[in-house]
């Protein structure tokens, strides 16, 4: 073992005898006589949970006072707000509609958007106690979702005013971060904050403190591209992206297509019916609703549809090139490896990956599998079963020239098929209750590709170029930026020099004629 592995090793024995210390001294100092302060099921989380304990004990930089105060906190607020048990039944309906908060997209990290409306907020002391539990809700929905991964939040402040700023509802914003989900900010960007609020987003800054001051960051709307590529940024900010937030229902966009905030297409046709392409219906049954339409797709390439007849052969053969799984999920209805994230980059043998579903129940098992960019990727088979006992490998794979993002997911569905007779999938999806379909969640993970040991010294010169030309661009934004600031800035002093300029012209006109008056008043005989 090196020194390396050696460090390693010791510091996750190290990290393991912090995670047992803090859930000994929760339970011996802070359950207690007080274990009704709590969620019985946080309580439980944290005994199974050790990414959870992990979270705390990195957010307080291991040490376990800290990480203990901020779990006791976040716990009792847990309870409080019934984070566990919120849904959209409870969150009173007009604040969905007003699409103030919500989920969508990515930033350039792969990390997803929280989404402030800034205008859309009132302050109003009757509904902070809904608003509160309206921002728990999503970041619970997301944390059940994509667990472990952060989220990058996004104050758009276009056409807001001090109106809109509720310094309450922020610091508790704020606080969601530092004490109730660490771990989860990845950044905070404020984007085209009017002046008028500098003094407000100061108060802000003093809240965040240091461990997360650095997440901080203003933008105007060209430097917002920065930090988040246009497709995922609206028209007002420069982006091209055509998405509408709507209620009802609650929009899972991340594996709609973006254009039309609608219906994901199936690369590929079902095994279990010859040609059929699903599509979805409406944003209600964006996963359990298809339709069947004509099989022929008049897109592919001849080259495509023989790569299609040649999949249909024996799986070694159609596997063949798939990067094999490491890791696996445990699921109640099947064990999916890999368990986090598949893995492709820009080389002939990284373009496929391979995804192995296990049926671990008794009966048989519906599957499909959905992503958020269709037109990257194949997937074969999209939409099958898997028989009790028995293992399903599923090839995903970079279509044409496409290059794969860290922005891009994959969802596996899976629901239990108690009876197994001649009941199509299609219609099987259309029927299955939502609660019992499983659904686990995949990252794209994009490898860097190796340089090869030989190249022409042209194309090297070449790329050097280019990567030359791309960092001057960026800095010359950059620059363009921050030339646009100053002369907003300067503008506003002029503005405001010219305004106590007619002051002062205005005072000495009133002195002059106070003068006038006094020399011209008759003087008392």
């Amino acid at each position: 073992m090196n020194m390396a592995e050696l460090e390693q090793h010791e510091g996750a024995q190290d990290l393991d005898k912090k995670i047992e210390e803090t859930r000994l001294r929760f339970k011996n100092e802070y359950l207690q006589d007080s274990a009704e302060k709590y969620d019985s099921r946080d309580v439980d989380r944290l005994e199974k949970d050790d990414a959870l304990v992990e979270g705390y004990l990195t957010w307080r930089i291991y040490v376990v006072d800290d990480a203990l105060k901020m779990i006791d906190d976040s716990f009792q607020w847990r309870k409080e707000y019934g984070v566990n048990d919120l849904s959209e039944s409870i969150i009173p309906r007009w604040m969905f509609e007003t699409g103030a908060v919500y989920l969508h997209g990515y930033d350039k990290e792969g990390n997803k958007l929280f989404w402030f409306k800034v205008k859309l907020h009132v302050k109003d002391a009757k509904t902070i106690v809904d608003k509160k539990k309206y921002v728990a809700f999503w970041l619970e929905r997301y944390a059940k979702k994509e667990p472990g991964m952060p989220l990058t939040v996004v104050f758009d402040m276009a056409d807001s005013g001090l109106s809109n700023i509720d310094m309450d509802f922020v610091k508790y914003i704020i606080n969601c971060f530092k004490v109730y989900y660490p771990k989860f900010l990845s950044k905070m960007i404020i984007v085209d904050m009017p002046w008028i609020m500098n003094a407000a987003w100061k108060i802000v800054k003093s809240w965040l403190g240091p461990e997360a001051i650095s997440k901080l960051k203003f933008a105007s709307r060209t430097e917002i591209q920065s930090f988040i590529d246009p497709e995922y940024l609206p028209s007002h900010m420069g982006g091209t992206d055509p998405f509408k937030y709507s209620y009802p229902p609650l929009p899972d966009d991340d594996f709609h297509t973006p254009s039309d905030n609608g219906p994901i297409m199936s690369e590929d046709e079902p095994e279990s019916k010859e040609g059929e392409l699903e599509v979805k219906d409406n944003l209600e049954s964006s996963f359990n609703s298809e339709i069947a339409v004509k099989p022929k797709k008049v897109n592919f390439m001849e080259e495509s549809l023989r790569s299609e007849d040649n999949d249909k052969g024996e799986p070694s053969t159609r596997t063949k090139g798939a990067r094999k799984p490491l890791t696996t999920f445990k699921g109640p209805l099947l064990d999916v490896s890999p368990a986090e994230e598949l893995s492709f980059g820009s080389g002939e043998l990284e373009k496929k990956s391979l995804i192995i579903l296990s049926n671990v129940t008794k009966n048989q098992v519906a599957f499909k599998v959905r992503t958020t960019a269709p037109e990257k990727y194949r997937v074969k088979p999209s939409s099958s079963t898997c028989e009790a006992g028995a293992s399903v490998d599923i090839v995903v794979s970079l279509h044409g020239g496409s290059q794969a993002s860290p922005q891009d997911r994959f969802l596996v569905m899976a629901a239990e098929m108690e009876n197994t007779g001649s009941q199509e999938l299609t219609q099987f999806w259309k029927e299955v209750q939502k609660p019992k379909i499983m659904e686990h969640r995949l990252r794209c993970h994009v490898l860097e590709s190796a340089k090869p040991t030989v190249s022409l010294r042209k194309d090297s010169l070449g790329e050097t170029g280019t990567s030359g030309q791309q960092e001057f661009n960026t800095t010359l934004m950059r620059v363009m930026a921050s030339n646009s600031r100053m002369e907003q800035k300067l503008n506003t002093c002029l503005w405001v020099q010219k305004v106590l300029v007619a002051l002062v012209l205005v005072l000495v006109v009133l002195n002059l004629q106070c003068l006038y008056l006094l020399g011209t008043s008759p003087r008392p005989s």
